[in-house]
């Protein structure tokens, strides 16, 4: 199923996705959009967080749990906080979330293998619009660092394997008959030259409401 005015942003750590959503809050109709990411501002999301940055040591399946349970607030939850996707896109709004399903088809695959995240996220409605942001890991992981602060994923060895399984996971979504449009975007490009894209690529759905 297509969740209509669904826009999702996905890529690996340092692949620009967060960059390109302050460009979207930067709009003269930022006020249509509703931003968004994962893990959310509830609970759940609050404690993956922690185990992102190390704090907490889990068992990879939990994690895969852990990250379901969260997007299924992120998707039913109740609207105010960064929650009720699907009220929100129902409403005219459009949603744009830094990530969602396929970074648990590619995270949690990397950890745990492929049947318990895609049988824990089959569910799941999908975007209207999936933007790809594809990158050499070595780049994206030079730009993680120059934060100054790095999580648990953040290792040149695991950012090759999940750049890998990214590639993978979307080329399997294209040869799906989804509904969904993907969008595969050079990452390595400039923040304007990448932001003109999704701008042209969103430009039916600003017009539609």
């Amino acid at each position: 199923m297509i969740l209509k005015n669904f826009i999702v942003f996905e890529g690996i750590d340092g692949a620009g996705t967060s960059t390109q959503i302050e460009v979207l809050k930067k709009r003269e109709d930022a006020d249509r959009f509703f931003f968004t990411a994962e893990p959310t501002d509830s609970e759940t999301g609050k404690f993956l967080r922690k185990m992102l940055k190390g704090d907490v040591e889990l068992d990879p399946r939990t994690t895969a749990f852990l990250f379901a349970a969260d997007r299924n607030e992120h998707l039913y939850g109740k609207s105010g906080t960064n929650c009720g996707v699907v009220e929100q896109a129902q409403s005219g709004k459009i949603v744009v979330s830094d990530r969602y399903l396929f970074s648990s088809l590619t995270y949690q695959t990397v950890t745990c293998g492929n049947e318990l995240p895609r049988k824990l996220n089959e569910s799941f409605p999908l975007p209207e619009i999936l933007f790809f942001f594809d990158i050499n890991p070595e780049i994206s992981l030079q730009r993680v660092l120059g934060r100054g602060k790095t999580e648990i994923y953040e290792k040149l060895d695991f950012q090759k394997a999940t750049a890998e399984r990214y590639r993978s996971v979307i080329d399997d979504y294209e040869k799906m008959n989804t509904g969904m449009k993907i969008v595969r975007l050079d990452a390595s490009r400039p923040i304007e030259e990448v932001a003109a894209i999704i701008a042209k690529n969103i430009e039916f759905l600003t017009k539609t409401i």
